[in-house]
């Protein structure tokens, strides 16, 4: 009996403009190697991230000139970025939404629905006449005096860093971590000192966010919403609950949803 020595397979590919920083990928879909190979890397939130954005670097068909190797392609996309990427690769790869399970609204029953991944795709790129990666935004804080938050949009590289660095320190959780990521420094003036003090060492942001009052975590977020994570792509359907047809708009996970694919759930 003759060896298996591979299939003459034609995977299908995908182009990907990516939201913030415009950049063109091709991303090929998965193969069932490659699924399992995720499905393995549910065991810690580091080692998903690690593994998903190798995952998404290794299927890359084509890319930018400037993006040499895995190191250069965590430094030069966003996490918005990487939603985009992953649309694609879902798009590419399940082409449907199946069975999206839905807590209505109006009755609080529970119900699922599937679709077109494609018929539920919106994005806004950004516009800014400045490269997003470079840009910088001042939130002077209202209730913690003296204190401007200075705030980025993060890359891989960034998110990478911070777990690696936050993941085992007291009072840092997964969702604090990807919290601090869009802040790129905190700066503090006052009578006493003739130049600001600058916090821009990870676990002093880390201590400094952990001590703010919440309405100046809200105003953090709500400046970067408007200033970088608007600038996105996202999964966006009407939906008609199959209890009492109330209708609204759902926004699906992106991340949630590929990992349930992959189960095939």
């Amino acid at each position: 009996m003759a060896g298996f020595k591979g299939f003459n397979v034609k995977y299908p590919e995908y182009e990907v403009i990516t939201p913030q920083t415009k950049n063109s990928f091709f991303v090929r879909s998965l193969t069932v190697q490659e699924e399992e190979h995720l499905k393995g890397s549910l065991v810690t939130p580091t080692k998903v991230t690690d593994h998903l954005n190798q995952c998404l670097f290794d299927l890359l068909v084509k890319k930018p000139d400037k993006i040499k190797d895995f190191s250069s392609f965590l430094k030069s996309v966003t996490l918005k970025d990487r939603d985009a990427l992953l649309y694609g690769l879902y798009h590419i790869t399940y082409e449907e939404i199946r069975n999206y399970d839905i807590t209505c609204s109006a009755c609080q029953k529970d119900y699922s629905v599937s679709t077109k991944a494609s018929d539920t795709f919106d994005i806004l790129p950004y516009e800014g006449k400045e490269p997003i990666l470079s840009k910088r935004t001042s939130v002077p804080l209202k209730l913690t005096t003296g204190v401007t938050a200075i705030i980025k949009q993060p890359t891989l590289f960034d998110e990478v860093e911070a777990l690696r660095e936050l993941s085992s320190r007291p009072g840092s959780t997964i969702d604090v971590i990807t919290d601090i990521l869009i802040i790129d420094q905190f700066t503090q003036t006052g009578e006493a000192e003739k130049e600001p003090v600058i916090y821009d060492d990870r676990v002093d942001i880390l201590d400094a966010y952990l001590s703010l009052p919440s309405k100046d975590k809200k105003l953090i977020f709500e400046t970067y919403k408007e200033e970088f994570g608007k600038y996105a792509v996202s999964l966006k359907m009407r939906s008609f609950c199959q209890h009492c047809s109330n209708e609204e708009v759902i926004t699906i996970n992106m991340v949630n949803n590929f990992f349930r694919a992959l189960y095939g759930e």
